[in-house]
């Protein structure tokens, strides 16, 4: 019997939220995201060393002050950490923009070149790479531009409905709109429980979720920091709907088509074959 995390995988696509590769393997996803939080979290373990190892060694290789050779090194382990994680995944890996940098428009575009810059050194092109931005409003013009480049944003940190049409609207490839930590807040600022169903996140995410559909916006939603796997049923249940609604819809164009041919030859046939019958059962007389 299929297991939930393969059922689900038929109706959405799976993400790594991790920089531990070594067990991302274990969950096959499509795509991945990290963050300095979990690369830190993964340099604890003594098997991770080698990549720290070869970004003081390139930091040291661009010399200049201590202070810029620390920049380049966590810039460069970020990547190498990506970069392992690629070898694992078919997708995308999410680099995350240092987060100091999430009211600073231009700094955040110099950034997110820099980091495209490193993953091209090592032969990775800039489409299996996605820069990761906080939706502030600066952040959020900083994708904007750099959509435009080619470079694909995903838009992170992400609670409200606003910022989501603001993403949409600056053309971003992706947002991760925080459903767990709605949730949270309600829980803290209500003193209430959920039901699934109920839930403040699952009800933000598909708000979303229906107004790209509805305008045609093609950034995609990617709902994260979820808290329980009722609200990942609850979403995958919605998007299921919407893709069974889809392929229904494609399915009975598609007959509706070959039907509508079908009857049409029925018809050129039907009048071929009155033609002939016509011309057969008529007779002249010719008068002398």
């Amino acid at each position: 019997m299929a297991s939930a995390l393969d059922q689900l995988k038929q109706w959405t696509t799976i993400v790594s939220d991790s920089a531990d590769f070594m067990t991302i393997k274990q969950y096959d996803p499509q795509d991945a995201t990290t963050n300095p939080s979990l690369v830190l979290e993964a340099t604890k373990n003594p098997r991770y060393d080698y990549l720290i190892d070869s970004a003081i060694k390139y930091a040291k290789s661009k010399g200049g002050s201590i202070e810029k050779m620390t920049e380049i090194a966590s810039d460069k382990l970020l990547v190498n950490f990506g970069a392992e994680i690629l070898k694992i995944i078919p997708g995308r890996i999410s680099v995350e923009v240092d987060a100091q940098l999430s009211y600073n428009t231009e700094a955040t575009v110099v950034k997110a070149r820099q980091l495209i810059a490193l993953y091209k050194e090592i032969g990775v092109d800039k489409s299996r790479v996605m820069i990761k931005i906080a939706s502030t409003w600066e952040g959020i013009q900083a994708a904007k531009v750099l959509e435009k480049e080619g470079i694909q944003c995903n838009m992170t940190l992400l609670f409200s409905f606003t910022q989501a049409v603001a993403c949409a609207e600056a053309g971003v490839t992706l947002i991760s709109p925080y459903a767990g930590r709605i949730l949270d807040w309600y829980m803290k600022n209500t003193n209430k429980t959920y039901k699934h169903h109920e839930d403040p996140g699952v009800i933000s995410v598909t708000k979303i979720y229906n107004y790209y559909k509805k305008f045609g916006y093609k950034t995609i939603v990617m709902g994260a920091s979820f808290r329980n796997t009722g609200e990942i049923e609850e979403l995958a249940g919605y998007l299921m709907a919407t893709e069974k609604l889809s392929e229904g819809i494609r399915s009975f164009a598609n007959d509706g088509r070959t039907l509508n041919f079908n009857l049409k030859q029925r018809l050129i046939n039907e009048d071929v074959k009155s033609k002939e019958f016509l011309s057969e059962d008529i007779t002249f007389t010719v008068k002398n």
